[in-house]
């Protein structure tokens, strides 16, 4: 039986579009087209979340649009069969099956790592892959190149392998991957939805679990998709057993510290830590590190072992209420005790400032200047920023002092001047002691 050639193939699919059966298969198309977006903007709920799989951004980036047409069209497709020749849908149903593969890899990888910089790269190979696929397909030159990828064979062990079968089982392994990634992100988003505090590190152990499950099942499926014997996977299981012993004991050890942080909730997600001189808020605990984010902006990644081994401050384990302090001098002979009540209700004024604990002040000393008083207060938003309530606080001080004709006093320095030589004057007579307040130069 003799082969179709593309060339063939290109003209009858040439001739087929220029009929005027074409113009009424444009026709339906577009109504499928039509009625598929207007499913999506009737599915879409109001609230739709911008990284969601099946809506994306703005209904149209998601998968759901190019699923609803692709099975539209290939309904028509179906339908028309019989009556018209269809050459509108056949060229189609690959575009959209294309479409419906990118859009599919695109959000799912998204979803599953949304601050992976290799995602982008990934979403244009599969791309290229999926229209080459369907210009292939449309031309007939896929079936021919398929049969001879599987005249290119090779004997490994006691099986047959050819080229078609190895990369058939890659793209059924890609496609349980998908799957495995889409359903764990799916659970992951219902798992941490709403949940704040001690819960929110409870369902993260959970999601993360659920998802190095379904990705060890699939990559077993995909194994098993691609050809390769299970049974095999005995002797490089023990391999790894080996490669974690030595060379990934760390990676390891990271893995099993992310789990034993999450499940003992000494870190959660929210707290405010220091670690190794780095002070932040931790926004996320992944199974290999922990993200912690300063008040600068700037990120840190940890590895979860040393949030185990090493000593950290946490200042919300127990009570997210932090002591902040400011510190001002005033005049010898000021009425201190008086002075203090008042001090303190300026400060509660400020709104970030906790009336319960009340701000407090101490007599901290007798300094060289005047009294040193320390004026204590709370504040239980320290992801806020600590800089910025002080600065309110040491604003509202200074207008009760300014109120109050309270005096800051300035340093006080002794300046020693030589009395004039002519004078004859002793020695010890020879200087003179002045008291003088050191004051700004202008």
């Amino acid at each position: 039986m003799a082969r179709v050639q593309p060339a063939d193939t290109l003209q009858a699919l040439a001739e087929s579009l220029l009929t005027r059966s074409a113009l009424t298969e444009a026709g339906i198309l577009l109504g499928c087209l039509g009625l598929a977006w207007l499913l999506v903007r009737l599915l879409r709920p109001r609230s739709a979340d911008s990284t969601s799989i099946w809506f994306g951004r703005q209904g149209l980036d998601g998968v759901l649009f190019p699923v609803l047409a692709l099975g539209l069209a290939y309904l028509s497709r179906r339908l028309l069969q019989g009556t018209l020749p269809v050459a509108v849908f056949n060229v189609a149903v690959p575009i959209l099956m294309s479409l419906v593969a990118i859009r599919v890899t695109a959000r799912v990888l998204h979803a599953a790592f949304p601050r992976s910089t290799l995602v982008r790269a990934v979403e244009r190979t599969v791309s290229w892959l999926a229209w080459l696929g369907v210009v292939l397909w449309v031309t007939g030159v896929l079936p021919l190149l398929a049969e001879e990828l599987d005249d290119v064979r090779w004997k490994i062990g006691g099986a047959q392998v050819s080229l078609r079968s190895l990369i058939e089982g890659a793209l059924s392994a890609v496609v349980v991957l998908m799957a495995a990634l889409w359903i764990s992100s799916a659970i992951e988003a219902r798992l941490l939805q709403g949940s704040t505090g001690a819960q929110l590190s409870l369902r993260k152990i959970a999601a993360n679990g659920t998802r190095a499950l379904l990705l060890f099942l699939g990559l077993l499926l995909a194994l098993s998709a691609a050809g390769i014997d299970l049974t095999a996977l005995s002797v490089l299981g023990g391999a790894v057993g080996v490669g974690i012993g030595f060379g990934l004991q760390k990676l390891a050890a990271n893995y099993v510290s992310g789990f034993v942080i999450l499940a003992e909730g000494s870190l959660r997600i929210g707290d405010i830590v220091r670690v190794d001189g780095f002070e932040g808020r931790i926004t996320d605990i992944a199974t290999r590190y922990t993200v912690i984010r300063a008040l600068n902006g700037r990120e840190s990644l940890v590895p979860n072992e040393m949030l185990l081994t090493q000593r950290i401050e946490n200042a919300s384990l127990s009570d997210r209420n932090v002591l902040l302090s400011s510190t001002v001098q005033v005049a010898y002979g000021t009425d201190v005790p008086s002075l203090m009540p008042l001090l303190c209700q300026a400060v509660a004024a400020v709104p970030r400032v906790l009336a319960d604990p009340a701000p407090a002040l101490q007599l901290a000393g007798f300094a060289a200047d005047g009294l040193e008083l320390n004026l204590l207060y709370w504040i239980s938003d320290p992801e806020n920023g600590q800089g910025n309530v002080r600065s309110d606080a040491n604003l509202a001080i200074l207008a009760c002092l300014n109120r109050l004709g309270v005096e800051i006093p300035y340093p006080q320095r002794v300046v020693r001047t030589l009395a004039a030589a002519s004078t004859g004057s002793t020695p010890s007579a020879a200087f003179s002691d002045r008291a003088e307040t050191a004051r700004p130069v202008p």
